[in-house]
């Protein structure tokens, strides 16, 4: 919520938790999974305004996050209908190119996305050219998050998609935000 949402890793404690009000900007980071063995986890970000008409300022870098989720997303489609090869690190190139040209890239500081499998993080490749520059291949039968961000001091802003990746297609499994929703419209 608001300045906590500057931050990719905030959980609420005791002490920094606080009433959600009219005018707070929401980062909802939800993953779960059946309780059922081999069971895949979904993870996904979503934001919402507490409001009736989300403002400009939130409006304009949800813009530039949606647009480098969807470069990214676009570029693993594509690679993947052309049956080409396919590295995490030029995935997140993609993302960060994006927000990089958009003037925020020192606000995006963490990998793009990361695999998932009955493990939130799992093992497979990351979406990832910053921390570990990871050369592995995305390859069939597996899921991976989407997820670039703009951590700026007074709040932060991130999308989150699943990509599923098979033989010769890949998907978002399900839904995409388009805007910041609000909550109170």
């Amino acid at each position: 919520m608001n300045a906590h949402a500057s931050d990719p890793h905030y959980g609420p404690t005791a002490e920094s938790a606080a009433p959600i009000r009219e005018g707070d900007l929401l980062l909802l980071d939800v993953w779960g999974k059946k309780k059922t063995p081999g069971s895949v986890y979904y993870d996904v970000t979503w934001m919402g305004y507490l409001g009736a008409k989300v403002p400009e300022k939130y409006a304009k870098i949800f813009k530039v996050v949606r647009e480098a989720r969807d470069k990214a997303t676009h570029l693993i489609r594509e690679q993947v209908a052309a049956g080409k090869p396919l590295q995490g690190r030029q995935v997140d190139q993609a993302a960060r190119g994006v927000i990089e040209k958009a003037g925020y890239g020192k606000y995006f500081f963490h990998r793009t996305g990361h695999s998932i499998g009955e493990k939130v993080h799992g093992n497979g490749a990351n979406m990832d050219g910053l921390e570990t520059n990871d050369v592995r291949h995305l390859i069939p039968h597996t899921c991976n998050s989407i997820e670039p961000g703009i951590y700026l001091r007074e709040f932060g802003v991130r999308s989150e998609v699943n990509v599923y990746i098979g033989e010769r297609e890949a998907q978002v499994t399900g839904a995409i935000q388009t805007e910041i929703l609000p909550l109170l419209a």
